[in-house]
């Protein structure tokens, strides 16, 4: 059985070019759901959508899309787990070599002028954050992708390694995985939080993107880095 893996991105960049690459030089089967599916279908790529590969249609406006046993099972599967792998056989569920996911644009939809409570709770998403985490989760058998920058890295991993992944990228890869759903929850609690400010939070976290690394730092043994708030640089 060939190598399986998971599309399901809201920031689409470079997403075809990379499908394209684990098809032809690895021999990736890819399923994909909504409009990443679309997205390469149209680019003329073979994909099998998430609705046909678990039987389950994309139901309630595309909120509930990837939300499925066979989808987590093949996410979560431990494969030298006895009682795993006898799971995945009796319920026809194929463990997931790659993961590539990320989340709604959340932060860059409340930045917009005038936006509504209601247009914001839409670009709260559910079902990436929830395959990001049982991605980051399970790194010792398969590899999360959430950021387009990594994906030519993980290519000349894939090249270097004979087709396989170091368990040492694969941790690193669920380190972001974790960043990234952290830095989005709270990006969504700041901003309900906002809508009452009369009340102190039980709980506050700030949470930034790397913008730039520093060479000098307090102490020698220590790495230091420029970090951002927002979607936006102040100047």
């Amino acid at each position: 059985m060939g190598r399986l893996a998971l599309l399901s991105v809201s920031d689409k960049t470079g997403i075809v070019e990379f499908a394209r690459q684990l098809i032809e030089e690895f021999e990736f089967e890819i399923i994909s759901s909504g409009g990443t599916a679309k997205t390469l279908q149209e680019a003329g790529l073979k994909v099998t959508k998430v609705s046909d590969y678990t039987g389950s249609p994309e139901i309630l406006g595309g909120r509930v899309k990837t939300l499925h046993p066979r989808i987590h099972g093949g996410i979560l599967g431990r494969r030298d787990v006895s009682s795993d792998v006898a799971d995945m056989e009796s319920n026809n569920i194929r463990p997931l070599d790659l993961v590539v996911v990320n989340s709604y644009p959340f932060e860059e939809t409340i930045a917009k002028p005038g936006v509504t409570v209601a247009e914001a709770i839409e670009q709260i998403d559910i079902g990436g954050p929830a395959m990001l985490r049982a991605s980051a989760k399970n790194f010792a058998h398969l590899t999360l992708l959430c950021n387009p920058s990594r994906y030519e890295g993980y290519l000349e991993e894939m090249r270097q390694n004979g087709g396989e992944t170091s368990l040492e990228f694969r941790q690193a890869r669920a380190a972001e995985g974790f960043g990234m759903t952290q830095a989005y929850d709270s990006a969504i609690a700041s901003y309900f939080t906002s809508l009452e400010s009369a009340e102190t939070p039980s709980q506050s976290s700030i949470s930034g993107k790397l913008v730039q690394s520093l060479r000098y730092v307090e102490n020698p043994h220590q790495k230091a880095g420029w970090y951002a708030t927002g979607t936006k640089l102040s100047g």
